[in-house]
């Protein structure tokens, strides 16, 4: 029997984290402040970088699953943060392109609206409601993002509930999936944020840097950027496969 603690099991431990990758948009820029933005012809590269290694990239719902049931050899997960209206036309097509699918953390919040936690960047148009039901019922995993992009441990108990239930609500009536991962702004997270995730029915969560919460809901991913090209990319899964055990 598995015994539980904290947000992961005693078997989870055993095992290596997941290879995940971290985007945010993907477009074509002139001004990029905060490093979000990789331009589609580099997205392009990676991904047949992916491929030419014997990689694919999948959504964390795949991935979960799939190393559940000990087959996740060669699967690396693909998650794009804030839901930015450019996956439509600049990812999607990519991801047929090469066999692969994703996972978007969306902010159920700010629907159509635009980057406004990014006060010194570009505006970026996020995606609509119309354009995250095209995307589930295109294959592509929803995952939430919480609310308004907010530093989570700095919320109260009432605030840090309505960002990861009352989003889950919100993402699972407009999707139509079940909503089973949740992504933490800015990569901010503590053991109270953790434990509400966790009981708010959520099967994973996603941060950024591995820490002493690191487990299936904190799960460290690697960052990806414009200037990642072949040798970066294998610098970053070279890394991972060094530091990747618990």
């Amino acid at each position: 029997m598995t015994q539980t603690v904290s947000n992961w099991t005693w078997q989870d431990t055993a095992r290596p984290f997941p290879y995940v990758l971290m985007y945010h948009s993907v477009a074509v820029y002139g001004q990029d402040p905060y490093l979000v933005t990789v331009d589609p012809r580099r997205f392009d590269r990676q991904l047949a970088w992916l491929r030419r290694n014997g990689l694919r990239g999948v959504s964390m719902r795949e991935l979960m699953r799939a190393r559940q049931s000990g087959d996740g050899r060669g699967l690396v997960g693909l998650t794009f943060d804030d839901g930015y209206a450019d996956f439509v036309h600049n990812v999607r097509p990519t991801l047929r392109r090469y066999g692969c699918t994703a996972t978007v953390f969306v902010i159920a919040g700010r629907l159509g609206g635009h980057n406004v936690w990014d006060p010194g960047g570009p505006r970026k148009q996020l995606m609509t409601a119309e354009q995250i039901r095209g995307a589930a019922e295109a294959g592509v995993e929803i995952g939430s993002h919480g609310l308004l992009h907010q530093h989570m441990p700095e919320l109260d108990d009432g605030e840090l509930l309505a960002e990861v239930a009352e989003s889950r609500e919100l993402l699972r009536e407009l999707s139509g999936q079940d909503v089973t991962g949740f992504c933490y702004p800015y990569g901010d997270v503590d053991q109270r944020v953790v434990d509400t995730v966790q009981a708010a029915g959520y099967d994973y969560g996603c941060a950024i840097w591995r820490s002493p919460l690191s487990g299936r809901h904190a799960l460290p991913r690697t960052y990806v950027g414009d200037r990642d090209g072949s040798l970066r990319m294998l610098a970053k899964r070279m890394r991972h496969e060094l530091t990747s055990k618990r």
